[in-house]
């Protein structure tokens, strides 16, 4: 007898499903082998390719049309910053006045092949490639080197993690391959080497928050200090405290998201970069054409000659160039690498450097307004439309940094390096619109006491200069191991670029540190403050992870536990959070000692953040039964990217997991369960399909666990290609009265998830033990307490109903 039936799969097709039943059995054998393996991820990224650019899933094959459009929105984000600089450069660089006459082509000269250099070929052209499936920035660059190399200190991950779409790797020369493969092993069997990337890594971040609170107020002030040439009355006092006003609507209005505004980012920020380029244009004409001779390079030597210490002290103001570069790299995911390299091009890059030369031009002419240099070479007629502009241009780069630092934030938490504070997501359009309250309020008052500490552009200018250049060339370091361990690309060309860039960006961070206490100190504090919050929060965390590890359940203590003759249960699902992804806690049978009660169906539940932007829906969840199996006891991780979102999916996240948990049911007693529950499943592509099991106590791995399959559709389309690589499963013939109870035990799961959910959260304690040293304890027993006492707990973040949750309090000593 031959059932059929028909199903429609994902892309709207109908699949014709046939079963055919012999002797009261369904013959399964017939399915493809691959289906059975179950390698539904790695087929979706063969079938993908490469091709993914952005977050929105831009690819190489975009419509010049859509890129134009990309082009034109991601002026009003991205260039922002980047096209406030000159409001200061000059102004900052001569502080003391010019010199000679030819120190203003020698600055010049600097400013241009500085920002070629750094920002077009450095950012736009080459580390624009470095990005994380569309992400970019800093911990962009250390979660792509973390999917290729097991630097993380915290011991969680997982085979089947390296399935997930965009986890790729890809095949290199062998020389090339041998060198990744040096530097993969020295990553991961070094602790010193894993410690100091973290350490790099979360120096960079630290920066880029702090620099979030030095650009508002250096761009404001610099705008708002344009009214003294049309109320030459106004006091520095007047002046600070029209910025600080200003700085305190802006992170008001934060709250409401950028996308209510965003659509007119692109215009206004347009109209400045023509205006600015324009003023340039005329300035370059009326003053001094001879200027464009700082295109020849000489031009800085002469400069450092003339002026030597002086001139190699000015390298500092230089980086105000290319302030906000690390805001553009950061954002990269809203927009095609093409879009960014096409607009900066033909967009920034132009009205930019005319910016510069025209004020050169003016200067040569008139080097006493070295102070104000930008709104006295603004031609009289122009200059209300400049000022309105340069303020709206001013609040639109500070917006921008602002955003980094929410994002940053974000990142931070699911590497585990900082206290759980509340992110709201203010558009379901545009995923990465991010706004945390804790970190907005102390980002507004740390800029407005910077603002109303230093008073002028020209101090915070010079604190703003620490942060460009540590991030640089930690951006440097990073995309070499990049080249190294992700590109594998020729040998040369790492060292070309390694041996160009980290001694003359190590020359500006030198200029840099010699005015340390001008103002660079600032910055370098508030970092360290945000680093040892960072590092507590991390430390603690792994070793209570290790704890947790060390002292997990045996399969026999957890068989004996869910044996017990006083053990009752109760009807229900509970959902029993851990941050463990191997095998079960150590607070379950402190639980079971002081409840001796569990519900009907059980469900171990970790939520993990991959090193990825973002894990599709069909690959969120790994089950796995845990024996004996009529106790309905399960364990399951869910896991995300750093891009997504908890609350977003709060409301249907028990659907969904009861939904894959049915699938897996069906999966586990389908497929031949006994072959299924001996292997480590799924396979990972980087091993041997011989591979031998791990021995010990501990021997409830996350290499075991399962991703269901979700619709026969995944059966039928999995590619031919991939089943030669696969463990061939036999299936089995499973009669009518099997398949009867397989519906039976999905229905019951169905029925308890109806009678009611309880969420089970571990209220963990840490404390140092007693023969702890001294700075253990005030770290764990003082530092880290207060951190987690004053920050969100963990029911909040995962958005947990209060009525429905039941906490278990343990106290652990690392």
């Amino acid at each position: 007898m031959v059932l059929a039936g028909e199903r429609d799969d994902d892309d709207g097709r109908r699949l014709e499903v046939v079963a055919d039943v012999e002797s009261g059995g369904l013959d399964v054998a017939s399915l493809p082998s691959s289906a059975v393996d179950r390698q539904d991820s790695l087929f979706r990224e063969a079938v993908r390719g490469d091709h993914h650019v952005g977050a929105a899933g831009h690819s190489e094959q975009d419509s010049w049309w859509r890129t134009l459009r990309l082009a034109f929105q991601c002026v009003g984000i991205l260039y922002g910053d980047v096209g406030t600089s000159p409001l200061y450069v000059y102004s900052a660089t001569f502080d003391h006045g010019v010199g000679h006459p030819d120190d203003v082509l020698g600055v010049l000269s600097l400013i241009i092949y500085s920002f070629v250099l750094f920002t077009v070929i450095k950012i736009v052209f080459v580390a624009l490639h470095a990005n994380d499936n569309g992400d970019g920035g800093t911990f962009a660059l250390y979660s792509l080197i973390s999917r290729y190399a097991k630097v993380s200190l915290i011991p969680n991950h997982q085979s089947e993690d390296e399935l997930v779409s965009g986890y790729s790797k890809h095949g290199k020369p062998s020389a090339t391959l041998r060198r990744a493969n040096w530097l993969k092993n020295l990553l991961e069997t070094s602790k010193s080497a894993k410690i100091s990337l973290f350490l790099l890594t979360i120096l960079a971040i630290a920066m880029v928050i702090s620099d979030a609170v030095l650009t508002p107020p250096i761009s404001v002030l610099s705008a708002v200090g344009g009214l003294r040439e049309k109320v030459p009355g106004l006091t520095t006092d007047q002046i600070v405290w029209i910025t600080v006003a200003i700085l305190v609507v802006l992170f008001a209005i934060q709250r409401f998201g950028t996308d209510k505004v965003g659509y007119s980012f692109a215009p206004i920020i347009l109209l400045w970069l023509l205006l600015i380029g324009g003023v340039g244009l005329y300035n370059l004409i009326k003053y001094d054409v001879g200027v464009l001779r700082s295109f020849n390079p000489k031009y800085i030597i002469d400069y450092f000659r003339r002026n030597k210490k002086e001139g190699w002290v000015s390298l500092g103001d230089i980086l105000l160039v290319f302030t906000g570069t690390e805001a553009l790299f950061a954002n990269l995911g809203y927009f095609s690498i093409r879009s960014i390299q096409l607009s900066f091009s033909f967009g920034l890059l132009p009205s930019v450097l005319l910016t510069y030369i025209g004020q050169a031009a003016y200067l040569r002419k008139h080097p006493e307004h070295f102070d104000d240099i930008f709104y006295r070479s603004v031609p009289s007629t122009l200059f209300w439309p400049t000022f309105i502009l340069a303020i709206a241009a001013s609040i639109i780069g500070s917006q921008a940094m602002i955003s980094c630092a929410f994002a940053t934030v974000s990142h931070l938490q699911t590497l585990s390096c900082f206290p759980r504070v509340k992110i709201l997501h203010t558009s379901r359009r545009f995923h990465g619109q991010l706004y945390v309250p804790e970190v907005n309020l102390l980002l507004c008052v740390a800029a407005c006491l910077v603002t109303v500490s230093f008073k002028t552009t020209t101090i915070i200018g010079k604190a703003h200069e620490i942060c460009v250049i540590l991030v640089m060339i930690i951006t440097t370091l990073l995309m070499t191991i990049v080249m190294l361990l992700v590109w594998k690309i020729s040998i040369w060309w790492i060292a070309l670029f390694f041996v160009v860039y980290i001694p003359i960006e190590s020359v500006y961070l030198s200029s840099v540190l010699y005015k340390f206490t001008h103002g660079p100190y600032v910055p370098v504090a508030m970092s360290a403050v945000l680093m040892v919050v960072m590092i507590v929060w991390h430390y603690v965390h792994a070793k209570r992870y290790k704890y947790e590890l060390k002292h997990t359940l045996s399969p026999t203590r957890a068989k004996e536990l869910l044996e017990q003759h006083d053990l009752k249960r109760v009807s229900g699902v509970g959902l029993f959070y851990t941050e463990l992804v191997q095998g079960i806690p150590p607070i379950f049978p402190h639980l079971i000692e002081k409840i001796p009660t569990i519900h009907s169906v059980l469900v171990f539940v970790s939520i993990k953040h991959l090193h990825v932007p973002h894990v599709d829906a069909s690959e969120r969840f790994l089950f796995r039964q845990v024996e004996p199996r009529e106790y309905k006891v399960f364990r399951c991780v869910a896991r995300y990217g750093y891009r997504d979102s908890l609350d977003q999916e709060a409301e249907g996240f028990v659907h969904a997991l009861v939904e894959s948990l049915q699938y897996y049911i069906r999966d586990v007693n389908l497929y031949s369960a006994d072959e299924v529950q001996s292997m480590s499943y799924p396979i990972s592509r980087d091993q041997s399909l011989s591979r031998e099991k791990p021995s010990g106590r501990h021997a409830i791995y996350a290499e075991e666990m399962i991703t269901p399959i979700q619709s026969f559709s995944e059966l039928t389309t999995l590619s031919n290609g991939l089943s030669n690589r696969l463990p061939q499963i036999q299936a089995s013939k499973m009669n009518i009265v099997e398949l009867a109870r397989i519906e039976e035990e999905q229905k019951f799961i169905q029925r308890e998830t109806e009678k009611g959910v309880v969420y089970i959260l571990g209220e963990t304690e840490v404390v140092a033990r007693p023969q702890s040293s001294l700075l253990k304890k005030i770290v764990v027993n003082y530092v880290y307490s207060f951190l987690r006492k004053n920050f969100m707990q963990g029911e909040k973040m995962l958005s947990i109903p209060h009525g429905k949750l039941l906490k278990v309090g343990i106290s652990y000593e690392i």
